[in-house]
């Protein structure tokens, strides 16, 4: 009797059970690699950033504060570059210097208009790294973008007033020194963990 009792049980257990396969499959793909054919799977892009040690005296919370100021500018950024991808592409459209800067003019009073305000709400130190992430998505410092789109008196002119902020347009981006912890925190972002 007691046989048969564990027989059943283990019948019932075998009708709950489900399908063994896993969950997550994976097509590979067959690629020849040197007259050779070999499977091959696509896998996503994995970066690896060395452990620095936090430099003497550096608190938590600035660090904190850094991970709060690059998630309020980085969208902007971001902007920066897909409006500077437009522009330049109607640009090159264009078959004159004078429909040239009316349509610079007019995207810079869109621009304004859009932007304004969130701009005035940022802070000096949200300023200052706008400047550099807009360097490090575009390839050139915001100076060099002014003084193309708008002249080099506008260039000196801006540069002057944000000199005034203790900050410079000409400062370029280095994920490798000054700029580390900044590009650590774009890629946590950008990875989603963030």
């Amino acid at each position: 009797m007691l046989f048969v009792a564990s027989a059943s049980a283990q019948k019932d257990s075998l009708k709950h059970k489900t399908d063994s396969l896993p969950d997550r499959f994976y097509v590979l793909q067959n690629v020849d690699r040197d007259g050779e054919r070999l499977p091959e799977i696509e896998i996503k892009e994995v970066t690896i950033n060395g452990n620095r040690k936090f430099f003497a005296g550096f608190q938590y919370w600035r660090y904190e504060r850094l991970v709060y100021n690059v998630k309020k500018v980085y969208p902007y950024a971001l902007i920066v570059r897909e409006k500077l991808k437009d522009v330049n592409a109607t640009l090159e459209k264009l078959p004159d210097d004078k429909e040239r800067k009316n349509y610079i003019k007019e995207v810079e009073k869109q621009v304004f208009h859009d932007y304004e305000d969130d701009m005035r709400d940022m802070t000096i130190t949200q300023g200052k790294l706008l400047i550099r992430l807009i360097d490090r998505e575009t390839d050139n410092t915001s100076y060099d973008l002014i003084r193309e789109y708008r002249g080099k008196i506008s260039a000196s002119f801006w540069q002057g007033i944000a000199r005034l902020f203790g900050t410079n347009l000409k400062e370029e981006y280095d994920p490798f020194g000054d700029d580390f912890l900044i590009e650590k925190i774009i890629c946590e972002i950008d990875a989603g963990r963030l």
